[in-house]
């Protein structure tokens, strides 16, 4: 298990005991793991992201924190909430994080999820040219989570 993986473990551990949401010092995480601090910003921003369901307010300096906290939302607004997350361009491992999101909810079965993702896929998406291909995917990626309630 590499370095980042054990930061988001226990990342994951505050939230579930602290009913969704940790607060967090930067420098006391690189501590307890060895790192720097930048590795506990990747960490955040990769794996506790919006369109993971997490929001991120932090705060710098001397007394500084990270506070996380788990979204909690009724499906209808969870699924509103993904297609706000797409905007007009989504990368695939982006579409790959919303739509993990909205199955792990329970929002919608994951065998629909994983049809969404082979959608909006690059194999999918092939015949389109490279640099339209994450404008068509968010438009569709759109149109699928807003039929899907």
């Amino acid at each position: 298990m590499g370095m980042s993986d054990l930061i988001a473990d226990f990342i994951d551990q505050i939230l579930a005991a602290d009913k969704g949401t940790a607060e967090l010092q930067r420098s006391e995480l690189a501590s307890r793991f060895g790192c720097v601090p930048s590795q506990i910003n990747y960490v955040i921003s990769t794996r506790f992201s919006p369109e993971r369901g997490y929001i991120v307010e932090s705060r710098r300096g001397g007394g500084g924190y990270i506070r996380i906290r788990r979204v909690q939302m009724a499906p209808h607004q969870l699924v509103m909430h993904a297609v706000n997350a797409v905007g007009d361009s989504i990368d695939y491992r982006s579409a790959e994080a919303i739509l993990s999101n909205i199955s792990g909810a329970g929002v919608l079965p994951p065998a629909q999820c994983k049809l969404m993702l082979c959608a909006v896929s690059d194999a999918a998406l092939r015949p389109a040219p490279p640099e339209a291909r994450d404008g068509l995917r968010a438009s569709i990626l759109k149109q699928l989570l807003v039929n899907s309630l």
